[in-house]
């Protein structure tokens, strides 16, 4: 009884401890779910592009680590790598032979595990690119699986048995002849969503699965912390491989890509490798509705942690620009369906595009400086993972290619072969590929005023841009005016600033045609940022409720607002601390 009386009592007390009312300092509001990867910046590294150390023209791991201190002061807090696996290079790299070996123009394993340890000493997170949608025809699995039907490997790719007759058409994106290649051998075709060298993989099969994660494993257990899946929305197929109807490709996300098998394999991913190793994965690519990136990356339905999308970059790919109101309402959509649930990266470059400046903003000398410290502002105070393309800390421009016989990349090539079989008009076509190639994104880094930029003492796999004289590191290094020291004090305000990473983004001037403007609020810290987007004076109106403050960010020395009247200066950036 005694115990039973004291039981009560116990149960009293801790009844009444937990219904007391918190102090103050308890109700502090935190943001729920912090996690490092929604916090950093992520720099995106080209590897052959960025540092050449031993004269072959290419990039390596070398010259990475001799540029850890440079990466470190961008303020940056992860690095994504493309691909250095080995590989005969079809594709830069994304047709992998080999997924735990590196290619010998990048180095050892030593040197890899060299670079990793200078950047978690920085406290740098590193993101390997896995690409396993696809291997590449000089995988050991594929020369076997191409030798006999009775290989171990023949399911662990797609193929249609010739005795079936001819394979339903099937797009591929880089072969103007379609998706599917005759293998004598075997007497069947492969299915390739991408070149003919990068057949791919056969994710419905379980024994393929397993050896992906064992893949992710490998690399987890080096110590990187998280993956990006490169292709990963058009990893699953349907094995029954019906027809599709004529013109399909133009909606090419919707019959090739996010079937809901995928969402399984996922599952079965984070169960075998996310959560046992606390390691992270975003996808390229989110399908093509809000509900298909939910669907990968809400927390309750532990698959992936992040995606992005494509709707914004697709807007940009001519030379015939876009419209600032497509703009805003496409960023302005996807935030809101994020607000609460998910997480989403924001990027406005890789190395699948051109660069950020002639896409976006003005890369005319006169207006390059600001327009890119403009649209850096925007990626640096948007909800959402930023993410950053080396040399965008530049301002980088693209590369004039007015001729077909310069250019390497197997995309640019497949699609001027697809140009020529439909009768385009190929002056036309090549205005618009030396406008949009992704070559133009992967030119070397330009370190200095020195032969080819200081990125190599050889000759250059690519041309150096001839604006590397003005355009470099060791130039902008020392001018407090530059993009590059504009970005470091723009990834300080972030890092220092919870409200940029998670507080609720507000539109204002909605319709404005040149400027975008919008707020950051998390609890009583709220941020004003005024952006404009054209080449010439823009004004406006706030609204009552809006009040500017403290400037903490002006790329230009004019304060743009007097009361509720704004008069931004060509590509003027502005973050206001705001006053109650």
């Amino acid at each position: 009884m005694r115990n039973i009386l004291l039981l009560i009592l116990l149960t009293a007390f801790l009844f009444g401890c937990s219904s007391r009312e918190e102090p103050p300092e308890a109700q502090v509001q935190e943001p729920a779910e912090r996690k490092w990867w929604k916090e950093g910046v992520l720099y995106q590294i080209y590897p052959q592009s960025f540092k050449d150390t031993d004269g072959d023209g290419f990039g390596d791991f070398r010259g990475v680590i001799e540029k850890l201190d440079y990466i470190e002061s961008l303020g940056i807090k992860m690095v994504w790598m493309n691909p250095f696996f080995e590989s005969p290079l079809i594709d830069n790299g994304y047709d992998v032979a080999d997924y735990r070996a590196i290619h010998p123009r990048y180095g050892t394993m030593a040197d890899f595990d060299e670079m990793l340890a200078g950047f978690k000493d920085r406290d740098i997170r590193f993101v390997l690119d896995v690409v396993v949608n696809h291997s590449s025809d000089q995988h050991p699995w594929f020369q076997s699986a191409s030798s006999s039907r009775d290989s171990e490997y023949f399911n662990y790719y797609h193929w249609w048995l010739a005795e079936n007759g001819d394979p339903p058409y099937r797009y591929s994106l880089f072969d103007p002849e379609g998706g599917w290649d005759y293998v004598e051998a075997v007497d069947a075709y492969y299915l390739h969503t991408f070149a003919e060298a990068q057949p791919d993989l056969n994710w419905e099969n379980p024994e393929l699965r397993q050896e992906v994660y064992d893949i992710m494993k490998f690399w987890a257990e080096k110590g990187v912390d998280g993956f990006r899946m490169d292709a990963f929305q058009f990893a699953s197929k349907d094995t029954t491989y019906p027809e599709f109807p004529e013109g399909h490709e133009k909606d090419f996300i919707k019959w090739y890509g996010m079937r809901p098998q995928l969402h399984d394999y996922l599952k079965e991913m984070y169960a075998e490798v996310l959560e046992p190793f606390d390691v992270f994965a975003v996808a390229e690519g989110a399908g093509s509705t809000l509900q298909d990136a939910h669907d990968l990356v809400d927390a309750d339905r532990k698959e992936l942690q992040t995606a992005y999308h494509f709707e914004y970059v697709d807007m940009s790919r001519t030379p015939a620009g876009y419209e600032l109101a497509d703009f805003k309402e496409v960023f302005t959509r996807w935030d809101s369906a994020f607000a609460e649930n998910g997480w989403l990266a924001v990027f406005l470059s890789n190395h699948d595009n051109s660069r950020l400046v002639n896409r976006f903003g003005n890369a005319d000398p006169e207006f390059r400086r600001v327009s890119t410290q403009m649209l850096n502002t925007f990626l640096l105070t948007m909800r959402g993972t930023p993410y950053t393309y080396y040399g965008d800390e530049l301002g980088m421009t693209n590369i004039d290619m007015p001729e077909i016989e310069e250019y390497v990349d197997i995309d640019a090539i497949g699609k001027y072969q697809t140009a020529l079989k439909a009768g385009r008009d190929m002056e036309d076509f090549m205005e618009e590929l030396n406008y949009s190639s992704r070559e133009n994104g992967r030119t070397p880094m330009q370190w200095d005023t020195t032969e080819n930029a200081g990125f190599t003492t050889g000759t250059p796999w690519k041309r150096v841009n001839d604006n590397y004289r003005q355009i470099n590191v060791a130039v902008e290094d020392a001018d407090p005016n530059s993009v590059l020291n504009h970005f470091r004090q723009m990834t300080r305000l972030r890092n220092e600033n919870l409200v940029l990473v998670y507080g609720e983004y507000d539109l204002i001037l909605d319709d404005h045609e040149q400027i975008y403007a919008y707020t950051r609020s998390l609890d009583e810290d709220k941020m004003l940022i005024l952006l404009n987007f054209s080449d010439e004076d823009a004004d406006a109106s706030l609204p009552s409720s809006i009040v500017p403050g403290e400037i903490l960010y002006n790329n230009y020395d004019s304060n743009p607002a007097e009361g509720s009247s704004v008069l931004l200066r060509p590509y003027q950036a502005v973050v206001f601390q705001m006053n109650e």
